[in-house]
């Protein structure tokens, strides 16, 4: 193809080593969860958006998108958190292939636990091996990158939250 951009040596390794460290960041803090709390990173997400919502609850499609996760990955997962004890799950009165999932106080508990151990292997593996001015240009390269994802992102979930609301 005449039209590719390829890449240059250097943005090629400078693109090897920030997708092996953002692989090699998340192996270590699922494996933290894993061993210190019990419980897969997919589910401490879904518990802190359900923390963060009001009333801590969500409907079943927000809360996919909120997670970036299938359908069907999240119902699994919250069939899970059900059967811990931390998740409630109701039918929604006026869509009855809708459902809610709300954060119980079990969820809230298992999420205060986990959380100074999570923050802790945050800290330590990344923003402990970076200047406070690294930090800074992290925080930028960061939201660029939203910023230019973000527009392609909410196209891609309202097309979804539409495809939801209307069963298909």
């Amino acid at each position: 193809m005449s039209g590719t951009r390829w890449l240059t040596d250097a943005e090629q390794r400078v693109w090897r080593d920030f997708s092996v460290a953002v692989n090699m960041l998340r192996a270590h803090l699922e494996s933290q969860l894993q061993r210190d709390a019990g419980m897969p990173h997919a589910y401490y997400e879904i518990l802190v958006v359900l923390s963060e919502a009001p009333g801590r609850v969500l409907r079943m499609s927000e809360l996919a998108l909120a997670t970036r996760s299938s359908r069907s990955r999240l119902s699994h997962a919250v069939a899970r958190m059900e059967a811990n004890g931390w998740v409630r799950r109701e039918s929604c009165d006026t869509d009855k292939r809708g459902s809610f999932a709300q954060l119980t106080a079990a969820g809230l508990a298992a999420l205060a636990e986990a959380a100074p151990g999570h923050v802790e292997a945050v800290r330590e593996s990344l923003f402990d091996v970076l200047t406070p001015d690294q930090v800074r240009q992290l925080g930028e390269i960061s939201a660029a990158i939203r910023g230019k994802l973000a527009p392609r992102c909410a196209e891609a979930e309202a097309a979804e939250l539409e495809r939801l609301e209307h069963g298909d």
